[in-house]
């Protein structure tokens, strides 16, 4: 997390919405810097947006009473940087037979979610089960935090039912904090 890296020359392989997507050699990769605490949050804060619609364009639509998504080929792009408000509640959703799933409730003022939170930080080491005293320490960490920034991305496309056609969900990929916006498992 923060890890400014040299990719050496990636190769551009975008398709929309995923017009981020490169291909690199990851032997050619090097650390260059770690960047602060401070100095990370002033990045994302410049590069965070306050809807929805500003990252990822108005492809981006209502899909069933809580989730959004953009479909296959349309977008203009799959990750950003999201300021919620006011503060979302995050939360284990249990399912039959699976392991919980990390669930975050938040709007951005025109669209009122209930997304899957994707953060390796919260679950354990098989990186599908999560970590409940992580996730339990995270939202009393959550509620007394100044200041959040969600790191959002629409999925790789699939249909949620076996009859519809595969879309890009939205997720949120990671929650930042303004305390501690590089916190590292313990």
């Amino acid at each position: 997390m923060a890890v400014a890296v040299d990719l050496g020359t990636p190769r551009p392989t975008a398709q929309k919405p995923e017009v981020e997507d490169h291909v690199f050699d990851p032997s050619a990769t090097r650390a260059i810097r770690t960047l602060r605490g401070n100095l990370f949050w002033e990045l994302l804060t410049r590069i965070a947006k306050p809807k929805l619609v500003d990252i990822f364009g108005p492809d981006l639509i209502k899909r069933g009473a809580r989730s959004c998504a953009v479909d296959v080929g349309r977008g203009i792009a799959s990750l950003g940087c999201l300021v919620p408000h006011p503060y979302p509640e995050l939360f284990l959703s249990s399912r039959p037979d699976k392991p919980d799933q990390i669930r975050l409730v938040f709007t951005d003022g025109e669209f009122d979610l209930n997304c899957g939170v994707t953060d390796i930080r919260l679950y354990g080491d098989d990186h599908v089960t999560p970590d409940t005293k992580e996730v339990e320490r995270f939202v009393k960490r959550l509620k007394s935090s100044i200041g959040l920034i969600l790191c959002v991305g629409l999925t790789r496309p699939y249909a949620s039912f076996p009859d519809f056609s595969p879309v890009h969900w939205l997720q949120v990929n990671n929650i930042h904090l303004q305390d501690d916006p590089i916190w590292q498992l313990g």
